[in-house]
C-alpha cells in the first residue's frame, strides 16, 4: 500500500474538497483574490462548487465504488490541468501555481495507479 493508493489518502482529499467546494460557494476573499488573477470569468465561478462537490463525493467513495474514485481521479487530473495552465497563461507567480501542480501531479498519479482493493 502506498500513500497514493490508499483509501485514507481519498478521504483526506475528498473532505478537502468538500471544504473546498463551501468555500468557493462563499467565495472567501483568498479564493475570490486567486480567481480574478487568473481572469476566470464571473459566470463560470458559480459551477465550482458543484464540481467540488462532485470531486468530493467521487474521492470519498473510494471504499464502495472504487472505480468511480479512479474516474474521479482522471476528471481531476483534468482540471488541474486547466488550473495549472490558467496560471501559466497569465503569467502568475510560480509559488502561486504551485498548489494547483502538486494537486495536478497527485492526481496524476492516483489515477495511474488506482486505490488499493481492502
Amino acid at each position: 500500500m502506498s500513500v497514493f493508493t490508499s483509501p485514507k489518502t481519498y478521504a483526506a482529499l475528498g473532505v478537502f474538497h468538500a471544504v473546498d467546494a463551501v468555500a468557493c460557494g462563499v467565495q472567501v476573499a483568498p479564493i475570490k483574490k486567486v480567481l480574478d488573477d487568473v481572469g476566470l470569468p464571473e459566470n463560470v465561478r458559480p459551477v465550482l462548487p458543484a464540481v467540488k462537490a462532485a470531486a468530493a463525493v467521487g474521492l470519498l467513495s473510494v471504499t464502495r465504488f472504487p472505480a468511480l474514485a479512479r474516474v474521479t481521479t482522471a476528471m481531476l487530473t483534468v482540471y488541474f490541468v486547466l488550473a495549472l495552465g490558467a496560471h501559466i497563461r497569465v503569467r502568475d507567480k510560480a509559488v502561486n501555481a504551485l498548489p494547483a501542480a502538486v494537486f495536478l501531479a497527485t492526481f496524476a498519479v492516483m489515477t495511474a495507479k488506482g486505490p488499493d482493493r481492502s
